[in-house]
């Protein structure tokens, strides 16, 4: 029985699911968010919830807002760890992050929602195998603002302002090109590969088309895309496009199928004009083959949101390597990302307990 609930689950997850209502709030329109095609009262263990925990980081807005709508529920919000941990394992729904001891000893839990996007921590939990708990995440609430951090990296390394505010730190009126600044020379008409054109992916090739670029890209599903795109691959070609890129960004989750993918061999199949950019994942990236390629002038420059290992030791050669951007992991960070969470939470959180179709259920085999 459970293995055809599993099936059930899975086409939760599909394309064919609905894109969300017009009566959907208007923060979270026009994001591309799927409506499951399964109501959730017709899923095993849907029930009306005793208890709601909370993993605290929007603050008491967020709880009060969730309490509005069940009020004979009980509601915990706790950002210590050691409260979390005993209260979740007596919680139907969890709302919170992919913390693998909470999700553990989370034994009644049916339903848990994630503020973010990523779910790599999540999806091998034990908690999920049998196809009895729901797990949806915050897939496009941060697109745009990761977009914008992503288009933000590729001009500065373009036009060499990493190398400019360097020179400004030391007082140095240095009017030197910036190593690559003049062989790239403008954005217009060169080629960027973005590697992952989900949400996050199609928003950075939104703004890299309307920047006069052309764009390719790979996703994981299917080749079909958006007009602006010149072409869409599948995953495996990755490789194989690397070369016509003059700039490769990687904006993919990951999966089994990404980890380690930009290696030594990726980076030798670039151009040396070319620069690497990371919004998706740090283990997408082999640290030291990315360091070895920028030392040996495989690849121009790169610029990381993600790294692998989180947070970079201050020792780690990355920070000192010429032509390195690197941000900590903020990229998503926005006073309307934050708002469009806290909406996606609530909206999620009525239809549960009306038993309507959840947005963004999260399929758990594919990891996204």
């Amino acid at each position: 029985m459970k293995k055809n609930w599993i099936v059930v689950l899975a086409l939760i997850c599909t394309y064919s699911a609905n894109v969300v209502a017009e009566t959907t709030p208007a923060l979270l329109q026009n994001l591309g968010l799927r409506e499951a095609p399964v109501a959730s009262r017709d899923l095993p263990g849907w029930r009306m919830p005793n208890r709601i925990l909370i993993q605290d980081y929007f603050g008491e807005d967020l709880s009060t807002k969730i309490r509005s709508l069940v009020k004979d529920a009980e509601i915990v919000a706790s950002a210590d760890p050691a409260v979390l941990l005993r209260e979740v394992t007596n919680s139907d729904i969890f709302i919170g992050t992919c913390d693998s001891e909470l999700l553990s000893a989370a034994e009644k839990v049916h339903w848990v929602q994630v503020y973010w996007a990523g779910v790599e921590n999540c999806v091998h939990q034990e908690l999920f195998k049998t196809g009895d708990v729901l797990l949806t995440n915050g897939k496009r609430l941060s697109s745009t603002a990761i977009a914008d951090h992503a288009i933000a990296m590729l001009m500065s390394l373009v036009r060499g302002l990493d190398a400019y505010h360097l020179s400004q730190s030391r007082s140095l009126w240095d009017r030197t090109s910036p190593r690559n600044l003049l062989q790239f020379g403008e954005i217009t008409g060169r080629t960027v590969l973005i590697v992952g054109l989900g949400g996050i992916g199609t928003e950075v090739a939104k703004r890299a088309h309307g920047l006069g670029m052309r764009v390719i890209a790979t996703r994981g599903s299917r080749r079909e895309g958006p007009a602006f795109v010149s072409y869409v691959g599948l995953s495996h070609e990755a490789l194989d496009l690397a070369p016509e890129a003059d700039v490769v960004i990687n904006a993919a989750p990951l999966t089994s199928s990404t980890m380690a993918m930009f290696d030594a061999d990726f980076f030798s199949a670039m151009k040396s004009t070319a620069y690497f950019i990371n919004i998706g994942r740090g283990k997408s990236a082999v640290t030291s083959d990315l360091a070895a390629a920028l030392k040996a002038g495989d690849i121009a420059g790169a610029a990381l949101d993600v790294v692998e290992p989180e947070p970079l030791p201050p020792d780690h050669q990355l920070w000192q390597l010429p032509r390195v951007i690197i941000t900590p992991h903020v990229a998503a960070r926005s006073a309307m990302t934050a708002e469009r969470i806290k909406a996606l939470i609530v909206e999620n959180m009525q239809r549960y307990v009306n038993g309507d179709p959840l947005l963004n259920v999260v399929d758990v085999n594919l990891g996204y």
